[in-house]
């Protein structure tokens, strides 16, 4: 036998035999599984409302360290000097605790709490409630103001809109300076827990920095009234006339429209822990709730 040749044999085959499995690897087949992502519609479902004693109600403030609802009414013109305008007091069932715990306003509208007291707007002056008595123990005129409006407070100090002169004020220590303006006609307004504010006015939902420099977030819900920060990037927005929206980065949601019934939806509330919307009617004079779910 020639080994030389069996040699040279054995080894062509198995260069062949690698060659066949190196040049033939083994496919293995992959199958795309295509992912949805269910988006859920943001909804309002009406919980109660109030009896109709809240006249021209504006404004709604839930305080979560009571858990009372306090609810401006302004009972005459949103302008008038009148002494008719007052807060009342209701419980998170929508009874009516208080009907009148402050008196001798004249057109309330924009509420808030801050360093243990109650303050809210009225027409070209804030003004200082105590939260205990529910006595008013201070004025704070506000010079060249012509239509004050919402209110929000964060860390101790007091921001407020004057819709009129399109600024933002802020109450702190004492005095009062102005924040940011040129907002035309800019109503509600909220402060994140990071002490960002955000606003309605004419152009929409912005968020406002303190050197009057501001970001548009939302160009639709222009003119709103009632500004709720949500967290997350979601907000909610009232307009006046009747209309309630969910706003978030991917646009907006008509959450409620009653403008058909007559029934306003102006500074809206809020209660967190329960999701709860908080509308005064103004002109239905009563407050109705509704569950949010989003």
């Amino acid at each position: 036998m020639n080994l030389s040749k069996l040699k040279f044999g054995l080894i062509g085959l198995s260069s062949a035999f690698l060659f066949a499995n190196c040049s033939s690897p083994k496919t293995e087949e992959t199958t795309e599984i295509e992912v949805v992502e269910d988006v859920k519609t943001p909804t309002l479902t009406k919980l109660w409302e109030t009896d109709t004693t809240l006249t021209t109600n504006e404004s709604v403030l839930f305080d979560e360290a009571s858990g009372k609802i306090y609810v401006s009414n302004i009972e005459g013109d949103p302008r008038g000097k009148d002494g008719k305008g007052s807060i009342s007091i209701l419980d998170k069932e929508g009874n009516i605790v208080t009907q009148e715990w402050v008196t001798g306003l004249d057109a309330p509208k924009g509420m808030g709490i801050a360093n243990g007291n109650f303050y809210v707007t009225d027409i070209d002056q804030l003004v200082e409630v105590n939260l205990e008595s529910g006595k008013i123990s201070k004025r704070y005129p506000v010079e060249g103001a012509g239509f004050l409006n919402d209110l929000a407070t964060n860390d101790g100090k007091v921001y407020f809109t004057d819709m009129n002169t399109g600024k933002v004020h802020m109450l702190d220590a004492g005095k009062i300076s102005t924040v940011t303006e040129g907002h035309e006609s800019i109503n509600g307004i909220a402060v994140a827990e990071d002490g960002m504010l955000y606003g309605l006015d004419k152009s929409g939902l912005k968020m406002l920095h303190t050197d009057g420099t501001s970001m548009i977030l939302n160009k639709t819900v222009t003119g709103g009234d009632g500004l709720v920060i949500l967290g997350d990037g979601n907000y909610i927005a009232s307009r006046w006339a009747g209309e309630i929206y969910f706003v978030n980065e991917q646009g907006e949601t008509l959450l409620l429209d009653t403008k058909d019934a007559e029934s306003n939806t102006a500074d809206i509330g809020f209660i967190p822990g329960d999701n709860i919307v908080l509308v005064p009617t103004f002109f239905k004079n009563k407050v109705v709730a509704y569950k949010l779910d989003y």
